[in-house]
């Protein structure tokens, strides 16, 4: 606590602002009450540096329409190379196969400013998109830094995503360049890609130029070779941009149409990511960050703003139980790591396989683990600590691509308790809403905030009028976002996701996220993942089944079954019990790695398969063929 960089930050407000917070909750509420306050410290305690001033911190609080530091100009990636110290590595990153490469801080800043000049030379000016269908490798981090400082606008789509899926995001913000790979190395086969580049190719429009990192074969005119656009390293321009100049474009998961191309700009990221990665998850110079990620997902752009402390990032590409269950933790000892992050579903399936990292490898250097992409169950928390580390810290977060940043998560001054997130980050109203957009503490609502962040979306690319973006996340509440996942605030301001909103199960007046049902019913042994649907069939009986994938060869008798509903009666409620337990080979999730129960249900209640869900938004696709035959079957 003591070292924290949050009691840092805590000290400097006290001298600087006269403001003596006596815990965390004060020095929150004084974040979201004296909004403007709160962001001009963060710009002066992480002495950003502008071309020209703002201002003011704030020209308003409207919800959308909050226009941040006005008339002040920085660039993002100026302020990555701030703290570089030029032998250290900036990146460290490894594949399947085990290779590991070091790109020091010298490297990366003019490998940047060689490829930033041989953009400006093939006509990317200010505002133009670049497009990269890249792994997690360190060519990605190099071109995204390389957008950013002459303002053109980053976009990408990991190599795992399907051709119309690729095409679904990249066709919506006609990119004028293209950077790709021949493919990558996913479970110990290299999975080639050069079919779906020509199909970029030949359904994008305003690509001039295509840029081949690989072998892939293309060739003719507007082909480029990587190599050849970054063989003269120079130190990079940094072109001076408006606060709210769009950084890069991210596009929501895209399972029931085409997914909404989310637009954030320079300075709300900036601001957003050295307050939550330096206060909320401790990272400091010279710490070694990582995050299990691809490049198709917001926290690889977290995972790269740790660059901006001067911390090295670690980089992964390929299954984390390829060969075994203990990669990752192979390579947190190989690199020294401080922060391990991954999604709560790696934790989930460490604790099924039995894996026990604390007695193979050397975790002296790590600090911290994080976890997201869901909520971290109570289990999960038990496993960190009895087989992993006793004395690291745990933070489980949670936030979304819509800000591209987390808004509740840990603090490293705060207990730890299992199955919790410890506090709402500072500057993030967040609060519980129920029916009546009235506040509640201490029952589950609607996750809103009640304030704008400067990392909320500038607009949706395309939305000339707005319209989209307030029917996103304006709708319910005017004025108020709506997230859509169901939270607990508890009184000491800790937090629990419940899981999506719209997903909820409803039953004889009990209201319950899915998180918990998970929670229950994937505690079993003999089962390693599970999907519950409430269909709350309208003018009929309510049906809600529980699909289940069973765990090695376990079976699905009667036996089991009526062990699940036990479990479910007793830990959650008699009338929670499922109507029927199904066996289904996979559950359907995004690339990211969330279960698509709303595309499910809407399924099961009839909606035609081909407007609910993209093929190549999804991690499994072929996974849903068996919920459209189940349909057929349930609306006879």
């Amino acid at each position: 606590m003591e070292k924290s960089n949050i009691t840092a930050y805590q000290r400097w407000i006290a001298e600087n602002n006269g403001l003596s917070a006596s815990g965390y909750e004060d020095l929150w509420k004084w974040s979201v009450t004296e909004l403007e306050d709160f962001w001009e410290s963060i710009w002066r305690y992480f002495r950003v540096e502008a071309s020209a001033p703002y201002v003011k911190p704030l020209e308003n609080r409207r919800m959308p329409g909050a226009k941040w530091f006005p008339g002040a100009e920085v660039n993002y990636a100026q302020h990555v190379f701030r703290e570089r110290l030029a032998e250290d590595p900036a990146i460290i990153s490894r594949v399947e196969s085990g290779e590991m490469r070091r790109v020091t801080w010298a490297e990366l800043e003019g490998r940047v400013g060689a490829l930033a000049g041989s953009l400006e030379e093939l006509g990317v000016r200010k505002g133009d998109r670049v497009a990269a269908y890249l792994p997690n490798v360190p060519e990605t981090v190099i071109a995204m830094l390389a957008c950013a400082s002459i303002g053109a606008i980053w976009s990408s789509c990991a190599p795992d995503f399907g051709s119309q899926s690729a095409i679904d995001r990249f066709k919506q913000i006609t990119p004028k360049v293209l950077i790709t790979a021949d493919g990558y190395q996913y479970r110990g086969k290299w999975r080639p890609k050069r079919d779906v580049i020509d199909q970029l190719l030949q359904s994008v429009p305003g690509i001039e130029k295509t840029v081949v990192v690989g072998e892939t074969g293309l060739s003719g005119r507007g082909v480029l070779q990587w190599n050849d656009l970054v063989r003269s390293p120079k130190a990079p321009r940094y072109e001076p941009l408006p606060f709210d100049h769009p950084l890069w474009i991210v596009y929501s998961s895209g399972t029931t149409g085409l997914p909404k191309p989310i637009v954030h700009g320079h300075g709300g990221v900036l601001l957003e990511q050295l307050k939550t990665l330096s206060l909320h998850n401790d990272i400091k110079p010279r710490d070694r960050m990582f995050w299990y990620t691809s490049t198709g997902w917001m926290m690889w752009n977290y995972l790269v703003g740790s660059l901006l402390l001067g911390s090295s990032i670690i980089l992964y590409d390929g299954d984390p139980f390829y060969p075994d269950a203990y990669g990752l933790w192979d390579l947190a000892e190989k690199t020294e790591m401080t922060f391990l992050g991954a999604n709560a579903a790696f934790v989930a399936a460490s604790l099924k396989e039995g894996a026990e990292p604390r007695t193979r490898f050397k975790l002296e250097a790590l600090r911290g683990i994080g976890s997201t992409g869901s909520a971290l169950s109570a289990d999960g928390f038990r496993w960190v600590y009895s087989k992993v580390k006793k004395d690291v810290w745990l933070a489980s977060l949670s936030g979304g691509t819509d800000l591209c940043t987390a808004f509740v998560g840990g603090c490293p001054t705060l207990p730890v308790k299992e199955g919790e997130m410890q506090c709402r980050y500072l500057g993030a109203s967040v609060m519980a809403y129920d029916e009546m957009g009235r506040s509640v503490v201490d029952e589950m609502g609607e996750l809103v905030l009640t304030q704008p962040m400067p990392s909320m979306p500038l607009y949706l690319w395309g939305d000339d009028t707005g319209e989209k973006y307030r029917e996103a996340y304006f709708s319910l509440f005017p004025g108020v976002w709506r997230h859509g996942d169901w939270i607990k605030i508890g009184r000491d301001g800790s937090c629990v996701i419940y899981g999506r909103s719209d997903a909820t199960i409803k039953r004889m007046g009990i209201r319950m996220g899915t998180s918990e049902m998970y929670r229950v019913v994937e505690s079993l042994p003999q089962i390693a993942d599970s999907l519950v649907v409430d269909m709350e069939f309208l003018g009929g009986r309510s049906y809600m089944p529980l699909f289940v994938v069973l765990r090695g060869d376990a079976i699905l008798d009667q036996a089991l079954k009526d062990e699940v509903k036990t479990r479910i009666r007793n830990e959650l409620s008699p009338k929670l019990v499922p109507d029927e337990i199904i066996a289904v080979a996979e559950v359907p999730r995004t690339l990211s790695g969330k279960k698509l129960e709303v595309p499910v249900r809407r399924i099961l209640l009839g909606a035609d398969p081909a407007r609910v869900f993209s093929p190549g938004s999804l991690k499994n696709p072929d996974s849903m063929s068996f919920f459209i035959e189940f349909a057929r079957g349930v609306r006879r």
